[in-house]
């Protein structure tokens, strides 16, 4: 065992574009001071399973630009609700509680904090380690949905909106080409800040939203006139989160995961009403998890770096328990509890909206 101070350090969820500045600002921050970064792979799991690699100097250097992490993650591994891999094919197996197999693994380690890299149900989960087993939790705010309350954005949602803006303007030209309804399908869960931000930026002509219930008659009635002012074409962007008549379209559901419910297919649905009531061709495209790969923008760059010298500022502090966040154009730091606390949803008079609908944008309500 290394004499040196050790701090463990885990990226859990969906992969985020930003993970890897992250992981390089907090261990080029810690290991001059003393410590050694134990890098668990795979999230929680890589605890569970004791899979772990001390990250050097040398691992760090590099990878700024990197998209994904290089620890990997995961996003159904529930410390509290587990189910071992040698068990899940077993129709009769019952998720247990191994959280205190984690505990034992991180004190065997040596270390002396977890620096948990995550959204909503990363950071939950980090409280109720605090909270239940008494495991000092540092958060860092990681989405590409930005609905992680306490911050006001979070990395990776600048990379996402930059990735669906840019679909959005391809899909401008084989919509006018073919004088069709393109419904674009972009992420978000039940948060529609992606849909809005690259809704406005793509010039959608129609933005769905979890927040804003809609009526297809509505939609219709906007795309109807359109049409009679001789407009060929529309955009059409939809949260996966939007709800069709009331309920959320369903992809599947992921048994033993924090999320079981897979979101996915209202644009397919959408676009099929579209041209059963109108009459225009219409096609959907679900823009999927090409929105959270790749490289960075220097946007989110920047912020994971801050967010990890700030989560490392925390560490050396002793100040267990908070989550680097950006507030007010400033970063800082909260309470975990407060940044899980509630979603953070897109208001209906969000100024972003009002802009929106005062250029003629419709939201079907």
């Amino acid at each position: 065992m290394s004499c040196k101070k050790r701090i463990g350090i885990l990226t859990a969820g969906g992969d985020c574009p930003g993970l890897n500045a992250v992981l390089r600002a907090v261990g080029k921050s810690l290991i001059p001071n003393g410590y050694e970064i134990v890098g668990f792979e795979d999230g929680f799991l890589g605890v569970l399973q004791r899979r772990y690699r001390i990250l050097s100097n040398l691992d760090l250097s590099g990878i700024l630009t990197l998209g994904g992490t290089i620890l990997g993650t995961s996003n159904k591994d529930n410390p509290f609700e587990w189910i071992p891999p040698n068990h899940m094919d077993d129709a009769d197996a019952k998720p247990a509680d191994y959280s205190d197999r984690c505990v034992e693994i991180l004190e065997e380690l040596g270390c002396e904090g977890l620096v948990v890299i995550g959204g909503d149900g990363s950071q939950s989960m980090s409280l109720r380690f605090m909270k239940e087993k008494n495991v000092k939790c540092i958060g860092v705010p990681k989405t590409i949905d930005n609905d992680l309350n306490a911050t006001d954005v979070t990395f990776g949602f600048d990379t996402a909106v930059q990735r669906a803006t840019t679909s959005l303007d391809c899909l401008h030209s084989t919509a006018m080409s073919h004088h069709r309804a393109m419904c674009v399908e972009v992420m978000g869960r039940y948060a529609g800040w992606l849909a809005l931000h690259a809704g406005v930026a793509g010039g959608g002509d129609v933005i769905l939203l979890p927040e804003i219930p809609f009526s297809m008659e509505k939609v219709c009635e906007y795309l109807q006139e359109r049409k009679q002012e001789g407009k060929r074409f529309s955009i059409v962007v939809v949260s996966e989160g939007a709800k069709l008549n009331g309920e959320f379209v369903i992809e599947r559901q992921v048994k033993n995961s924090h999320d079981p419910i897979r979101l996915g297919g209202i644009s397919q649905k959408v676009a099929a009403e579209i041209e059963a009531r109108l009459g225009i061709e219409s096609r959907a495209t679900i823009l999927g998890h090409l929105q959270r790969g790749g490289s960075p923008t220097s946007r989110d760059r920047i912020l994971a770096s801050q967010f990890g010298f700030k989560a490392a500022e925390l560490v050396l502090d002793g100040a267990w328990g908070m989550m680097s966040a950006w507030q007010k154009g400033l970063i800082t730091a909260v309470p975990i509890e407060e940044a899980v606390s509630s979603l953070k949803l897109v208001q209906p008079d969000d100024p972003l909206i009002r802009f929106a609908k005062s250029i003629g944008t419709c939201f079907g309500d």
